[in-house]
């Protein structure tokens, strides 16, 4: 097999594989919206409201009553709220550090490494294209240089299929890029009302000394 035969053949698969990296990135964002949208309050002032809820029954020591409204709610503030609450007896040290590793495994875990890979299928789609292009113009004049008579339109037409790998990686690229800004966002205000709230929870455990002290968390 010769070159020019082979770059044909591989140019073939370089689409495959553009298309097989389009496909990537498009599961990985609808994981990670579904998983936002299965993680945030839908606004904001609701969970103002449930994070009251939740200080108000700690201030009156009704442990039973928050993992009753936590329960069952797949949200990441309950789901934290309940953690801590249901192993208040470790310290508040402990405590912290154990609702810390659940937020940043368990919560934000699957989500930085959907992320990683939408990354990663937006470097690889132009990427990829470039390959297709070069496999396509080595064929092009591959073709030229065999010594043959090649028709103009055909080399021509050769080369436009060629570009077609350089617009297929940069039509995946560029749509993604917003994307991925996008949930980068989401992600930062779900992480700073975690971040917030779970503070505040806290907050309850930590013992007196330290509260009298104003000592920072």
């Amino acid at each position: 097999m010769n070159v020019n035969k082979l770059a044909q053949m591989l140019e073939g698969w370089t689409y495959f594989f553009l298309a097989c990296n389009f496909m990537l990135g498009l599961y990985c964002v609808i994981l990670v919206q579904l998983r936002l949208r299965k993680l945030r309050f839908r606004r904001e002032t609701q969970q103002v409201e449930f994070l009251e809820a939740i200080l108000d029954h700690l201030q009156a020591g009704e442990y039973s009553e928050i993992e009753e409204l936590c329960e069952g709610d797949q949200r990441a503030l309950p789901q934290l709220a309940l953690a801590a609450v249901s192993r208040r007896k470790l310290g508040y040290e402990q405590l912290k550090q154990y609702v810390t590793e659940l937020l940043q495994h368990d919560i934000f875990g699957d989500i930085e490494s959907r992320v990683s890979w939408i990354a990663t299928v937006i470097r690889c789609g132009p990427l990829w294209g470039l390959f297709g292009t070069v496999l396509g113009m080595m064929s092009a004049f591959g073709e030229i240089g065999s010594g043959a008579k090649v028709e103009a339109h055909t080399i021509a037409e050769r080369i436009a299929v060629a570009l077609i790998c350089t617009a297929m990686g940069l039509a995946t690229a560029i749509p993604y890029g917003y994307l991925l800004c996008g949930i980068n966002i989401k992600v930062r205000m779900l992480q700073d009302g975690l971040t917030s709230g779970v503070m505040r929870i806290l907050e309850h455990f930590k013992p007196v000394k330290q509260k009298s002290q104003g000592v920072r968390v």
